[in-house]
This record gives structure tokens, sequence and C-alpha cells, in this order.
């Protein structure tokens, strides 16, 4: 392992999360990526359908239960018509797009147990319990092309992809040595001499019992380097590898699409009124 390297692309990285960090936070709890590519294609489509005659017998077809013109049961604004029909469709294409249609119950050894947006990977070793946990929410960004790569001409939308921010819990009877981890946001290299992490450590704990706001934590940039990385090491023996994260960032995108998918179908359901 070249220490050195490794804890200079560290400093880099630091570099780079302490310019960019706030912009961050703010990215991942107010600006998610949005999927709204085919919303326009769609309105202007459905735009002219409102205006031809199955739209018109629609608004003059009125039903038993609705007085607004809808024609469909507990439909009742124009609005709400186009909602359903656009989320029809758009639910029809997402699940065609869906990559994981049965997600594993398993990730590299780690049991799966996924409640709503939290997912917790866990796995038991001798005398210890290794949890993985990350919240999905607001983690979806897209594969850019490289300056040099040429996008695909069939290829109109890079891939869009989940990358948490993650948390891995050492656990030992009561203590628990913690770390908060996420990706690097530059690629790792094809140097064979470099150290290609595709994530890093953010921050470090060790506590007994639960976690309060009075255990104390040091963040990932100001360890030690040669801490550092044998903090990395410890880790890779425990399972979490690069070849673990990139499984983990595979299932965290297939099961946020299953979440979105559920969403839009929930929202249908909704406005129909079928709750």
């Amino acid at each position: 392992m070249n220490g050195l390297v490794r804890s200079a692309h560290r400093v880099i990285q630091g570099c780079v999360k302490n310019t960019g960090i706030a912009s961050a936070l703010v990215s991942r709890a107010q600006a998610p990526v949005k999927r709204d590519f085919t919303r326009g294609i769609w309105h202007m489509s459905c735009s002219k359908r409102m205006d031809g005659p199955v739209a018109t017998s629609l608004l003059h077809n009125h039903s038993n239960t609705c007085n607004c013109g809808c024609g469909l049961k507990a439909l009742h604004t124009k609005g709400e018509r186009e909602l359903v029909e656009f989320l029809t469709e758009e639910i029809v294409a997402e699940r065609k797009a869906q990559k994981l249609k049965t997600l594993p119950t398993e990730v590299d050894g780690f049991k799966v147990n996924g409640t709503g947006a939290e997912v917790l990977l866990s796995k038991t070793l001798k005398d210890e319990v290794i949890n993985v946990t990350f919240n999905v929410n607001h983690t979806v960004d897209s594969d850019d092309f490289g300056e040099g790569d040429v996008q695909p001409e069939k290829q109109e939308f890079s891939e869009m992809r989940s990358k948490p921010q993650f948390e891995v819990d050492v656990v030992r009877g009561d203590t628990t040595l913690g770390f908060t981890c996420s990706f690097l946001q530059d690629p790792p290299t094809s140097n064979a001499d470099e150290y290609n992490d595709i994530f890093g450590i953010d921050e470090v704990t060790l506590y007994k019992g639960e976690w309060n706001d009075k255990v104390y934590a040091v963040a990932g940039d100001v360890l030690d380097g040669y801490l550092y990385d044998l903090l990395m090491n410890l880790l890779e023996e425990k399972g979490i590898s690069n070849e673990f994260v990139q499984k983990l960032s595979d299932f965290s995108t297939g099961y946020e699409h299953a979440a979105y998918i559920n969403l839009l179908e929930g929202i249908s359901k909704f406005t129909i009124g079928k709750q």
C-alpha cells in the first residue's frame, strides 16, 4: 500500500470537501436531482389531446358522482385528470427502465433490512456485528461522461445512480466503533501505483450504549495520514471494501428507484381517491 500517495489523495479530496461541503449539504437536503426530462414532452402531447374530441367528450360526459364535468369518478379537476394520465404513463416507463426487478435480500454477505428510505445491512463476525446504514433520500445523481468521452447517439440521458453517505458500526458488546463514510467525488485513476479508494472516512467515533450528542467524534480529514490508512484497512477487513461499496451503490440505486415508483403509484391512488 502506498500510504503517501493515499494520504496526498485524501488531502486533495479534503480540499474539495471543505470548499463545497456547504453547497453539497444544501443540495442533498433541498435540491435533489429531478427526473423531469419526460414532463415537457408529455405535457406538449397532452395539451393537444386535451383540445381534441376525446377531451371534449370527457368534459360533457358527467358521472353520477361528480358534478365538475371531469367524466371520471372521484376526479374533480382537469389538473387531477392530467396528473393521473401522466403518472400512468410515467409508471409504465419507469418500470421498463428498472434494472433490478426484485431487490436482493443480501448484499455481499450482509443481510438487508429496509424500512421506507432507511436501509440496514448487517453481518455477524465472531464476537462482533457489522452494521451499515444509509438513507436513499436525495442520493440520486447522474453518471456524467468525462471530458474525453463521447456520449452514444442513442443514449439521451446518463444513468442515475444512488451514492448515499453511509454509517459503519462495528459493535462489540455494548461498545461501538463508528465510521461515517461517503463516496469520493473524483473517480479513481487507472494508475496501478495509486491506491484507488472510491469512498473515504468523513468521521470516526467510539461510544458505549446508545449514541448521543455528547459523544466525541473526529473528522476524517484531520486524522494522521497513517492512522487514516490503518482505519481504512480495518474497514476492508470487516468487509467494507471498494467492491462492497460499489455493490452498496448498485443496491441503493435499485432500492431508490423502487421507492420512487411506489411514490408515483401512491400519488396516483391518492389523486383518484383510492387510498
